[in-house]
């Protein structure tokens, strides 16, 4: 028997790099292959990175939220990294 430890947390908020986009949002649920959110939203374009993980979202050249409370399903395969969002989520169109 395995003992794995999940280092994601049902409730908090991410942000997440995978090979190809960029995304914020609450995560509701983690399954083998896949991490579910809401309130999320895709971020085409971060500009300055340090400054936007900071939570400085004028830096920010693209963001474009799913509509509230849809889920939104991340496939764990392409993640590159992530972090913890400590700041509101956007949900602006930018």
């Amino acid at each position: 028997m395995k003992n794995e430890i999940s280092v994601w947390n049902i409730g908090k908020n991410y942000f997440i790099r995978t090979v190809t986009l960029h995304f914020t949002g609450k995560l509701v649920a983690v399954t083998d292959k896949e991490l579910v959110l809401v309130d999320a939203a895709w971020i085409a374009d971060t500009g300055r990175f340090s400054q936007f993980v900071k939570g400085d979202l004028q830096s920010s050249v693209e963001i474009e939220p799913y509509p509230d409370k849809e889920k939104v399903i991340v496939c764990r395969g392409g993640i590159i990294d992530a972090i913890e969002w400590k700041h509101s989520l956007p949900r602006t169109q930018r």
